[in-house]
């Protein structure tokens, strides 16, 4: 079995009664284990702050969909040159919008993807947040605005950028492959049982 990081992993029996529910309840819905659990459980209090500020974020009702927050974090981590968030978001991308080809269009490049003008207003913001944040003034808030974001979906969209731009620097720096299921999924059926 080829190492899913550099680092070893603990095995997911070996991990604290919380966590190891949170990975099994991931696994039964997923069908399997997203690598990225199992190498940041190599410290479990930093997992949980992870999982903590992910769900605050990504769970959160506001005026963004969940695939929204996935669009950021594709074309995000597509400029932060991170194959795992890349893939494994991509996937989730995929299912959540039954689009196969946004999230890599996304991931190499936002301005050509076929995205609403809405979405492509967020993510000319989110990009910016990326890649110049200490450039960010009151006309990319105003072209947000006119796009039908308020500044609590702003708020949001940078935390997103924020997040992802940690976990894209980690993942890298750890060569966190992702998961052979994310690859297909959302682009072939789904075996039926």
């Amino acid at each position: 079995m080829t190492a899913i990081c550099r680092y070893p992993v603990p095995a997911v029996a070996e991990l604290p009664e919380d966590l190891r529910a949170r990975i099994l309840e991931v696994q039964e819905k997923a069908g399997f284990v997203p690598n990225v659990f199992l190498a940041l459980a190599r410290r479990p209090a930093e997992l949980r702050a992870f999982l903590a500020y992910h769900d605050a974020l990504l769970l959160r009702e506001g005026g963004l969909s969940k695939a929204e927050k996935e669009m950021i974090i594709v074309a995000t981590s597509g400029a932060n040159r991170c194959l795992y968030c890349v893939v494994a978001h991509g996937a989730i991308l995929r299912v959540y919008t039954k689009a196969p080809r946004l999230a890599d269009q996304l991931a190499t490049n936002p301005l050509k993807a076929e995205v609403t003008s809405r979405q492509a207003a967020m993510l000319a913001f989110a990009m910016k947040v990326c890649l110049d944040a200490q450039s960010i003034s009151e006309a990319d808030y105003a072209a947000l605005h006119a796009a039908g974001f308020d500044d609590e979906d702003a708020w949001d969209i940078t935390s997103i950028v924020g997040l992802f731009g940690m976990s894209n620097r980690i993942a890298n720096s750890i060569s966190l492959m992702p998961n052979e299921d994310f690859y297909l999924m959302g682009r072939v059926p789904k075996a039926r049982a």
